[in-house]
Formats: structure tokens, C-alpha cells, sequence
């Protein structure tokens, strides 16, 4: 029987979600506990990878079992022995073709920006910054963003396809929060980071809008932006 599975996590305590040698990851975790559950090894599929730092409110993962088991008690024992940092929302049985990853229709990701004061309880959970950001020229260059491109100035490391699909970039202020929410089909390595990093260089003046669409229309000529840091960014929402 395949099972999906729906998860939330700290991430600021774990070193992203997959599997890592020294068992910092998010992987590691659920596979430490099925292991102990079922007495023998279980390997879980995820819907992508988070980064070190980053959080997830609905990362997703499958598995097989040949256990008769209730979704309910199976779910109530992975929370039981789960680090206090991970909990499963939900376990559904699913057809034994249905992959996690493969199968993903569209992703949102959530990135939080904080403008108050100093705090030091959300320096795992926002990034903050103090100066001044134009939010008309913010929301003016995530509109670049929405469609079909090649986002090699945007990703990180060597792949054969850059391109993917950004169906929707929602910008709002809200009380000292700046929020900036990507929906699309798939996201690589550091993409999203870096188009908050391209958003918010606009918006502090650094970066001309020019430049970000001639680094989406012009994906030969190398532009770098700035990264945003990775505490900042939430995985919130995977659609199948």
C-alpha cells in the first residue's frame, strides 16, 4: 500500500528536508521513526527539496507499507516518536503509481520579510530589514516574474532546463511584515530566494527593474542578485 503523507517543520532546526550522511535532514527523521515503528528500513519520497533554514507548512512525502494498519494510529505513532519540530497533518492511501514529486501540480511558497524593530525571537522565521523599500517597485518587478521563462539568472547550479512556469506573485504589507507569495508549477534550487533577492534589491533602489527583465529575457548574459537568506522563505501549499 502507497501512502501520502503531509508535513510541517521548523526548519531552522534541521539542515533542509533531505536525507543528509551526518541525519540533519528532515528525511532522516521520518525515516528514524518508521524504521523504529516497523522494525526495518522505509524509504520516503518527497515532493523537493527544502534548504537548510527553510520551513515547510505542507511539504508532502509517499511510502510503501505492507502493513495493515489504520491511518489514524499510523499517523498518531509518527507524532509520538516525531522531533517536537515535525508533525504530520494528514496520511491518505494513494494509487501505487502516484509519486510525490512527479505528480506535483503546483507549489506556494511564502516568503516573510520584517520591517520592525528588532526582535530577536524572529531571526529564525523572518528576515528583517531595517531600510526603507519602495513596495510599488516591488510589486511592479514580481509582475516580470508571472509566466513562462528561462530562469537560469535565478537558479542555483548547472541544470539542462532552466525553464518553469510562475503562475502568480502576490505581494502585501501587513502590520511590520512585508509578505511575497510564489505559485507555480516547480521551483529549483534557490529560485525563489533569489527572486526575493532580485524583488527586494528594486525595492531598496540597488537593482533597476530594467535589469531584472533583461535577465529574465537574456538568460546567455550572466546577472546575479542577491539570494535572500533562507529563514525567511516558507513552503506553503502543494497541490496534486
Amino acid at each position: 500500500m502507497r501512502y501520502l503523507a503531509r508535513v510541517s517543520y521548523d526548519g531552522s532546526k534541521f539542515h533542509g528536508f533531505q536525507r543528509l550522511n551526518d541525519g540533519s535532514g528532515v528525511q532522516n527523521e521520518i525515516e528514524r521513526v518508521l524504521k523504529k515503528l516497523f522494525h526495518r528500513e522505509i524509504e520516503i519520497k518527497g515532493a523537493g527539496r527544502t534548504d537548510a533554514g527553510v520551513h515547510a507548512l505542507d511539504q508532502c512525502f509517499h511510502f510503501d507499507l505492507d502493513v495493515d494498519i489504520s491511518l489514524d494510529k499510523l499517523q498518531y505513532a509518527l507524532n509520538k516518536h516525531l522531533s517536537r519540530y515535525i508533525y504530520v497533518h494528514s496520511i491518505d492511501c494513494v494509487s501505487s503509481l502516484f509519486h510525490a514529486r512527479y505528480d506535483v501540480k503546483e507549489k506556494t511558497y511564502l516568503y516573510k520579510i520584517y520591517i520592525g524593530e528588532k526582535n530577536p525571537f524572529i531571526v529564525d522565521y523572518a528576515c528583517a530589514i531595517s531600510k526603507k523599500m519602495d513596495l510599488k517597485k516591488m510589486i511592479e518587478c514580481s509582475k516580470l516574474f508571472v509566466g513562462e521563462h528561462n530562469y537560469k539568472n535565478f537558479v542555483s547550479g548547472e541544470r539542462d532546463n532552466y525553464n518553469s512556469v510562475v503562475h502568480n506573485v502576490i505581494i502585501r504589507k501587513e502590520d511590520d511584515y512585508i509578505f511575497l507569495e510564489f505559485i507555480g508549477h516547480s521551483f529549483y534550487r534557490y529560485m525563489v530566494r533569489s527572486m526575493v533577492g532580485a524583488i527586494v534589491q528594486v525595492g531598496l533602489g540597488n537593482v533597476l527593474i530594467l535589469d531584472v527583465e533583461m535577465a529574465l529575457n537574456h538568460p546567455e548574459i550572466t546577472k546575479t542578485f542577491l539570494v535572500a537568506p533562507p529563514e525567511g522563505l516558507y513552503l506553503t501549499n502543494i497541490s496534486y
